[in-house]
This record gives C-alpha cells, structure tokens and sequence, in this order.
C-alpha cells in the first residue's frame, strides 16, 4: 500500500470496473450495474484503498515537501469530493413529489432498496398550475414550469419552479423534473443535502486550485517539463523523417439540366424566410440546403445550388421523379428492390402497378423492437426516410411560409389560404413558365416573392428578425468550416514538409516560409472561431449542444493547442492543424447533422457553455497527444538501437511536449467532468447518476490519470510506453464522444 505500482493497478482496475458496468447497464439494465459495481461493497473498498494508498505512498515519498503543493491540493480534493458522496450517502434524502393542478401534498416518496417510503416535509405544496410552453409553430417543448403554493408554518407564499430554476427551502431544494402527459400535473424531484453539498462543492473548489498551482508553481512537473524543453533545444539539432499525406481528389460528374432556374432569382427566393419543423425561422436557403443534404449526401447537385435545387423540384416535380437523386449506400437493398445502386430515382421505389415497393418489410421492421433492428433494417428506415421527404417537397408540404394573423401559437403553414391555389402555387407557376419559355425575364415571379414577404410581414405574430436572417445567409454562403477544412489540410501538410526539410537544411528561406505558414494558419484559426461566433449568434446559444457542433469546437481547440507550442515545435504545430482538418472532414461527413436546432429545456443553463466547452477542449488536447505519441512512436521503431543521438534528441523533445498536452488535457477533463457535476446537481438534484457519458468520461480521467503515474514507477518510466499509452488512451475518448452517444444509452444520446 506504500508503493505507487499499486495505485497504478488499483486505477486500473476502477477503469476496467466501469467501463464493464456500462456494459452491464446497457444488456441488463441500471439496477443490475449498480448492485454488481457501482453500490457494491467491493467497490467502494476500492475507493478506499485508494485514498489509504496515496496518503501511505506520500508520505513514503515526501510528496508533502514543498513543490509538490499543487499535486497535494488535487489528490486531497479528491479525497474531499468522495467524503462528500458519503455524507451525501449516509444523510441525505432524495425523492419525488407529484403533484396534480388544485392538489396539496406535504410528503415526498423516497425510493430505496426496501421499497417505496414517504417522508415527511417540514412545508405544503399545493399545485396552481402547471405551464409547458413550445417552441413558437412547433411540437417542442421550450420549457416547463410548476406555478406552486407553499404554506410553511403560518406563512404562506407562491413560488415557480422550472428547468434550471431551483426552490430552496429550509434545506430541502425542488426540481423541476417532468410532468403528466395531460399537461395537468407535474413530478417534482426533491433533494436535502446540505452537508454533503457543502463538502463536495469544497473538493471542486479545492481541484481548481489543485490544477492551477501545478501549473504556476516553480518546482512542480509542468514546470520542470518547460525548463528541459528550452535546454534541450538549445543544445541539440534535431531530425524527423516519416509521414506521408495522401489526398485522394474527388470528382463527380456533372450533369445538365434543362430545367435548371436562374442563380440569382434562386438566391431570392433562398432568403425568403420560413418556419422549421421545430419553430426556427430560417431562411428557405437553410431548409434547401439540409433537404440536399438528407437526399443526396452533398451540397450540390449538378452544378444546382440548394436553393435552385428546391426551386426547379418544386417547378419540376413530375421530371426530378425520374432523376437518380437520392443517395444510399446499402447493396443489398438495391438488388432487393431492384434499385440503381447508390444513387436511385424516386419513381424507383415504386412498381409497375404505382405499389411502393418497400411498404411490405417495413412493417416488418417497424414492428421490430428498435434494440432488435439489423443494419439493413436502418438502411431501410433511412431510404424511406428520404422518399418521404422527395415526396412531401415535390407536394409543398414542408415548406411553413405563411403565417396566420392573430394566430397565438405562432404557427407556419405551407398555404396562405383555403383556396385551391394559394400565393406560393402562383409563383411556382411563374416559375415554371419562364424556365420554360426561355426568355429569363423573372419579373413576374420576382413579384410574386415580394407578395409573399409582404404576406409574411403583415400577418406574422412572431418578430421576423431580418438582420438574423440575413446573417445565416452569410454563414451557408461562406461555409467557413469547410474552407477551414481545406486551410488546414493543405496548409498544414506544407508546413509539415517545410519542417522535416528544415531539420536537414537550414535555410533563411525555409525559416521565413514556416512563418508565413504560422500566419496563414493562425489566420484560418480566427476565421474558424469567427464561424462558431457565427453560430452562436443565429442559434443564440453556445453551440456546443450536439456531435456536429463539439466536433468544429475539438478542431478548433485542436489547432488552438498546437499553436501554444508552435515556438517550440513547428512539426507539433503542423501535427496539430493537419488533425484540426480532419476533424472537420469527419464533421463533414452524412451522418453528421449540421442543422441549427432550439435547445431542449435542460440545456438552457449556463452550466452548458462552461462543462462542454472545457470537457471537449481537453480532446483537443488529447487529439494532440494521439498525434506525438504515434510519431514518437515511428521514430522510435526507425532508432531501434538508439545510435542516432539526433532522432533520439527530436524523440525527447517530443514526448516533453506530449507530456505538456497530456497535463492539460487531464486538467481540462477533470475540471469539466466535475462541472458537469455541478449542472447536474443544480439541474437534477444529484451529482452524478452513473449515466454512461458521465461514467465514461471519469473512465477518460482514470486512463490519462495512469499514463501521468506511470514515470513514478522506474521500469515503466521510458518514453516507447509512454507514447504507446498516449496513444492507447485516446480510444476512450473515441468512446466518451462516439460510442456512448451512438452505442450506449443514456441520458446523453441526444448527442447524436
């Protein structure tokens, strides 16, 4: 218990027992997970040892001198933060509380092991009314809110409780948790724990200052990392040989349409603006762009602009009917069907006799359990998904243009009237006859969009903010991610060339061509962080809030950490902008979903800016890492022998600067782990829950956690197993950001 080779194994096997429980939760549910590992006695003896290791092995070691003050502070908060999770335990009460509208209560139901019991509250709670308010002309819920009255003693006041705003009182904090599907009752979580609160608010506090102490402190790790960068670099030249970039181009072959509309009518009708499914206005260039993208998987079609593309089906939809416009990758599903592979035209999917041709399995399918669904069960799911929306724009059906005047619930809808021709028929005729005769004279259709935006001023009863609109416009025009994409592909593999030429030449023009590089990259960097402003701006959240937009967010942080040690090492600079372009090639991608989305209730806390944005920069820097350790690695198997004192000198200078990423990564992880802690507390009632995402990420912290240790145990303390490792490690985040959301379930799947 005296040795740190223990503490390694003990985290180890605290790694290993969580990651099986999610597993465990996933097959057989989160009651057979918390009786096996979570709740059991084994493993809350394995915290325990932990905590007797590291005191035992700090004093054996004198990690109480001074210098290692910072490191005391953290290992102490962790001890700190688990003495509150016992207080909790042992103290604190959790419960429910429903409540019907008109209904009093003066009890919650706390739920244990023994079964359902009521305990007594020290007020009354009566239920005036309960409010669930949507998103303006849409289904999604905004937000939900209990309107109660509460009589305490002989004082009698009224108070609302929502998502994100807490009732305190007398010790006891409500929580609005969900409510009846009549809307007319609500089920309020109920929490006391003051003394635990207390406590473990005070470990968080305390690994703050921890973390921040190891950094600033002159004697601690971090510091001394510094110190032998600049030595060795001072002393040494240094030599890399090894990677190669192989950039496959792309062509697709275009194709003419003679029903193509004129570019710039189309841009005119693209900024019209237009309801969303979920209650967003947009404009139509926004919807255009995503029905492109769910049809065809790419962002044009046959030199057609989304916006032209929308127009000329809804001109043209007897001809797109026979265009081989929607794209899917399943095999089997065409030789099924009897389908052109890969890309199929709308009239495909039906027979001779107008029967759709996948009705009959997909019953089958649908009646399938969702758990129970193979892939080509998906793949079906997802071709008539894209049928269905083929079939309801060649219909109109989802284009929200009109609104209604005096309308209270802000709806959209498709017609301005109950006639059989409404404005928007009108102009698609328009439309129709002047593609058709030829003449480009749109002014007719030009006016027809004019009587549509008048519509829409006059009868709107939501405020049409054109400045917004405007601004969306701008973003899909620029499309700023893929140029950052771009940017820092190609800009990232020359300087990743001009660094590898510099280590054997060392010419005034190669060192004046890095620079220029530095700038053009640091340029993209902000054009980059101007695009997540951007979006900010039109969602009017911080866009941290699904996969697509935490992925631009990493490739930003990514580039963000390599530029902090691009005066050491341009080599970690261009590693760093070449993985940034990667990730946004991988958000790119069809399964990821650039759309602008209303947040759901529970994210609209400020605790969401704070949790995600620290927990996804540390995978910035652990992409970081990833990247130096599988260099350190080639250069290590290329010096087997260790002969070459140069490639061994680049091969220290690295891994000192993979250490450097890695404590801040394992900083920025930690931090926000148990931010999200706190937002969970002040969502919920409760600090952690054992949801997969949380689980996983404390697996995250655990894994790095074990890579740091490893120097303190001498035969482990070589730089091919801490590369190796850094290598290893970053799966878990792979799985905290991917598998969970896309594997396992759980609170956070939203994320996919």
């Amino acid at each position: 218990m005296f040795s740190h080779k223990t503490a390694i194994v003990l985290l180890v096997v605290y790694a290993l027992s969580l990651a099986i429980a999610t597993f465990i939760e996933k097959y057989w549910g989160t009651e057979l997970a918390k009786l096996l590992i979570y709740y059991s006695p084994v493993f809350i003896l394995l915290q325990l040892l932990l905590i007797v290791n590291f005191i035992l092995s700090s004093l054996k070691h004198g990690l109480f001198r001074k210098g290692k003050v910072g490191f005391v502070v953290i290992h102490g908060a962790l001890i700190v933060i688990l003495a509150g999770a016992l207080t909790t335990h042992l103290f604190g009460k959790e419960g429910m509380i429903h409540l019907r509208e008109g209904e009093t209560v003066d009890v919650m139901l706390v739920r244990t092991n023994k079964g359902d019991t009521e305990h007594q509250l020290p007020f009354q709670l009566n239920l005036l009314k309960f409010t669930l308010s949507r998103y303006p002309g849409s289904a999604s819920p905004s937000g939900f809110e209990s309107h109660v009255r509460i009589q305490d003693g002989k004082e009698t006041f009224e108070k609302r409780i929502s998502m994100n705003r807490v009732l305190d009182l007398k010790g006891y904090r409500l929580f609005q948790a969900s409510y009846d599907k009549d809307e007319k009752g609500t089920i309020l979580s109920v929490n006391r724990d003051v003394a635990g609160r207390t406590v473990t608010y005070t470990g968080y506090a305390l690994l703050a200052l921890g973390f921040i102490l190891c950094f600033i402190g002159k004697e601690t790790r971090f510091r001394r990392l510094i110190r032998e960068l600049k030595q060795l670099q001072e002393t040494s030249k240094s030599l890399l040989t090894g990677l190669l970039l192989l950039l496959l181009p792309c062509t697709i072959q275009a194709q003419t349409q003679a029903y193509k509309v004129d570019a710039a009518h189309a841009a005119a009708f693209g900024q019209l603006p237009l309801q969303s499914i979920d209650g967003r206005l947009e404009p139509v260039n926004t919807f255009a762009s995503e029905a492109l993208r769910k049809l065809h998987h790419a962002e044009k079609f046959d030199n057609l602009n989304p916006d032209q593309f929308l127009l000329s089906l809804l001109a043209f939809p007897e001809k797109w009917m026979h265009v081989p416009l929607i794209t899917y990758k399943n095999k089997e599903i065409a030789v099924i069907y009897n389908l052109t592979p890969k890309q199929c035209a709308y009239i495909e999917a039906f027979d001779k006799h107008g029967r759709y041709k996948l009705q009959d399995d997909l019953e089958e399918v649908f009646a399938k359990p969702p758990s129970e669904r193979n892939k080509f069960d998906k793949d079906l799911i997802k071709l008539d998904e894209q049928i269905n929306i083929f079939f309801q724009l060649t219909n109109g059906r989802m284009l929200n243009l009109f609104p209604q005047a005096g309308d209270k619930d802000h709806k959209w809808h498709v017609s301005d009237t109950d006639s059989t021709e409404s404005l928007l028929d009108l102009y698609i005729e328009n439309v129709r006859k002047t593609v058709n005769t030829g003449d480009n004279n749109w002014t007719a259709a030009n006016e027809m969009l004019a009587s549509i935006r008048d519509f829409q001023e006059t009868n709107s009863t939501l405020h049409i903010d054109n400045t917004k609109l405007q601004t969306e416009l701008l973003y899909n025009q620029l499309n700023i991610f893929r140029s950052c994409k771009k940017l820092y592909l190609i800009f990232g593999g020359i300087l990743l060339l001009l660094s590898f030429i510099s280590l054997f030449k060392r010419k005034r023009w190669l060192a004046g061509s890095i620079r220029l590089l530095f700038v053009v990259i640091l340029c993209g960097l902000l054009y980059h962080l101007s695009g997540i402003g951007l979006r900010w701006y039109i969602a009017g959240y911080a866009p941290f809030s699904n996969a697509y937009e935490t992925m631009v967010y990493v490739a930003c942080i990514t580039v963000f950490a390599g530029l902090l040690f691009a005066r050491r090492s341009a080599i970690t600079f261009a590693l760093a902008t070449l993985f940034g372009g990667i990730i946004l090639f991988v958000s790119g991608l069809n399964w990821m979903d650039p759309q602008i989305s209303p947040l759901v209730p529970v994210l609209k806390s400020p605790w969401l800016m704070l949790h995600v944005a620290i927990i996804v920069a540390a995978y910035g820097f652990f992409g970081l890492c990833f990247l130096l350790g599988l260099t350190n690695l080639v250069l290590i198997s290329i010096n087997r022998k260790g002969k070459n004192l140069l490639l061994t000198a680049r091969v220290q200078e690295l891994t000192i600067i993979n250490e450097l990423a890695l404590w801040a990564g394992l900083a920025l992880m930690t931090i926000g782990t148990f931010l999200g802690a706190i937002w969970a507390n002040e969502s919920w009632g409760r600090y952690w829950g054992w949801d997969p995402k949380e689980t996983w990420a404390l697996i995250t912290v655990l894994v790095y956690a074990v890579v740091v240790h490893l120097r303190l145990v001498e035969k482990w303390n070589n730089p091919r197993i801490f590369n190796l490792l850094t290598v290893i490690a970053f799966a878990c985040v792979l799985m905290t950001y991917f598998g969970v959301n896309y594997y396992l379930a759980g609170m956070h799947s939203y994320g996919g």
